[in-house]
């Protein structure tokens, strides 16, 4: 179970205390995701993550900050994803007040000094060509950019070359005082911590936290209409994800979209993973997932296969999702993937980060907070038929999108390859 409280300023303030753990989390959301910024802005959303860690008023630098979380043996880590961002520290819970201390001077007294911006240009720049040299991960960016068009959903977080060597100690800051205060960001506890100390330390290290949102996302109105993207590319595998418009995370079949997600290709026991991987050997991977914001999603299948064989790949995945869509799951496949979920899930709830971001995450960006009983409830709740009806309406040839990383150099071969 967890607990709701808000500081006077109007923090939320979650604690989920676990049982037979000697770790605590303490974890800062903010809905300040790279769907928040302009062309002109692209990429300082990750950038203010960055330069968070580079001091404050008691931890001065990158240095100060690493050797008190090293001192104790801790960890700390940061994300920045398109609807949110979020920083955390995870210690024993004997040094949960040095958590709060080091977050909260990160989130009160970043500095950004004007020497670190330039140091870290580089670092980011460096990361940006780490993505472009892993394909298997370039290739899921690309899908988002084919699938949601050029829309901030679209832009990768990494943002724009000209916009990372070129944004300033006064961008930041403005960035920050117009998404980080306590009306768009959230406080959780999670681990070997009760409610009362959490409150206490929330009041002593977060009670000066001030300010009002001062900026909004643009809705997002249709998916793109190109089908085909294809990166040139000498790899040693060609890279590829189909996939087709989903979701958005608040809608009623949310639920059966995970599912159906699962049972396509969410583990090994999958038909992808089965009667693509394990009977005809076309790849080493292969998964199916799912993307979902407020106001858009999708489902998408990624592989790695042999170049000569990326057209039997694509051929094999496109057919598995329109039998899907044709003959609908099993009640058995149902259950198995109501299951798996789950018990994922009760694994993930013995690590206290992963408590933390469960109900963060709802807490700000959605209207309700789910405890993990009433989560399961709606797992449950899923039926076969409506997984079928999700299928037919989602899984439709005409609506399937393919980017492609390799030596392939055909666009219009591949566009007959999923409209065929």
């Amino acid at each position: 179970m967890y607990s709701l409280d808000r500081l006077a300023s109007g923090l939320p303030v979650m604690t989920a205390p676990i049982e037979g753990t000697a770790a605590v989390t303490v974890m800062v959301f903010a809905g300040a995701g790279s769907r928040y910024e302009k062309d002109s802005e692209r990429g300082i959303s990750h950038f203010l993550e960055h330069m968070f860690f580079k001091g404050g008023k008691k931890y001065r630098d990158t240095k100060e900050v690493s050797a008190a979380i090293d001192g104790v043996g801790g960890d700390f880590n940061a994300f920045t994803g398109k609807e949110y961002a979020g920083y955390y520290v995870k210690t024993a819970s004997d040094h949960a007040e040095l958590a709060c201390d080091v977050l909260s001077d990160m989130l009160l007294h970043a500095t950004f000094p004007d020497n670190e911006i330039e140091k870290e240009r580089g670092v980011i720049m460096e990361e940006e060509r780490m993505y472009q040299d892993t394909p298997m991960y370039r290739a899921g960016w690309d899908f988002e950019e084919l699938i949601f068009g050029d829309h901030p959903l679209g832009w990768d977080t990494i943002g724009k070359e000209k916009v990372i060597m070129s944004v300033k100690q006064k961008d930041f800051q403005k960035h920050k005082d117009a998404l980080y205060g306590p009306d768009n960001t959230v406080l959780a506890f999670a681990g070997n911590i009760q409610r009362k100390e959490a409150l206490a330390l929330a009041e002593t290290y977060f009670a000066a936290l001030s300010g009002k949102k001062g900026a909004s996302y643009k809705p997002f109105e249709s998916y793109g209409k190109q089908s085909v993207f294809l990166r040139t590319k000498n790899t040693e595998q060609a890279h590829l994800v189909l996939g087709v418009p989903g979701l958005r995370s608040l809608d009623p079949d949310h639920f059966a979209v995970k599912l159906l997600a699962i049972i396509l290709g969410g583990n090994m026991s999958s038909r992808m993973f089965l009667r693509i991987r394990e009977a005809r050997g076309l790849c080493y991977y292969i998964s199916t997932d799912i993307d979902n914001y407020m106001d858009a999603g999708s489902i998408s299948t990624r592989a790695g296969v042999d170049q000569t064989r990326l057209h039997e790949a694509i051929e094999a995945i496109k057919t598995e999702y329109l039998l899907c869509a044709k003959d609908g799951i099993t009640a058995e496949e149902l259950k198995r993937a109501k299951d798996f979920l789950k018990g994922k899930i009760k694994l993930s709830f013995e690590d206290s980060e992963d408590v933390a971001h469960f109900y963060g995450k709802q807490q700000l960006l959605y209207p309700f907070v789910r405890d993990i009983t009433q989560y399961f409830a709606e797992i449950d709740k899923v039926t076969e038929d409506q997984v079928n009806a999700l299928s037919k309406d989602l899984l439709v040839q005409d609506e399937l999108r393919l980017v492609v990383i390799g030596k392939e150099d055909n666009e219009k071969k591949l566009e007959q390859l999923i409209r065929s």
